[in-house]
């Protein structure tokens, strides 16, 4: 069956020279790594023409002004007025503590593996172009979900521990006046 809606990617790396599909644009916070936005763009275009569109979604769907935008080296050339852009390997301008942010960038490669194995990512069902659209939307909310799960899971382990050593600090201390 002929899908006239996938591209071939050029990837520029020995064990994988080529992907077939579309480009992802994926937004995510600095710390968290939560996807602010994500969305399939069509036509292979260069990652530098991408950029505006792909942080313009974000401070719409975030509801937040974006000052500082931390790239990898695909993005070379790109420029948004107003807004600070580091790219990784850059050594010009840098403090040491936006050295330290800038190796933070490098945080988001898992996410993409992960939305990529973990929230299928790689592979998409939907059909068409629009299928492509709302798979990468589908994968950026299921990444959220799991990243929130997992917090709320290590939250409610915290809690039921402090509560078990309460009951029994507690039980220990009946126990303790019962023999007196």
């Amino acid at each position: 069956m002929c899908h006239p809606e996938v591209e071939c990617i050029s990837k520029g790396k020995a064990h994988k020279k080529y992907e077939f599909g579309c480009k992802a644009a994926l937004v995510t916070t600095h710390k968290e790594g939560l996807c602010v936005s994500m969305e399939a763009m069509h036509g292979n275009p260069y990652d530098g023409h991408t950029i505006n569109q792909a942080i313009a979604n974000a401070e719409k769907l975030s509801q937040a002004t974006i000052d500082q935008i931390f790239l990898d080296k695909g993005y070379k050339g790109a420029k948004i007025e107003g807004k600070e852009i580091y790219r990784s390997g850059q050594k010009k301008g840098l403090t040491k503590s936006l050295k330290k942010a800038l190796k933070r960038r490098q945080s988001i490669e898992p996410h993409i593996g992960h939305m990529k194995s973990d929230g299928k990512l790689g592979r998409n069902y939907l059909k068409g172009k629009e299928g492509d659209r709302n798979n990468a939307i589908l994968v950026g909310i299921g990444h959220n979900l799991r990243m929130i799960l997992r917090k709320l899971r290590v939250l409610f382990a915290h809690f039921f521990c402090r509560l078990q050593i309460v009951l029994c600090w507690r039980f220990l201390k009946t126990q303790k006046g019962a023999i007196n």
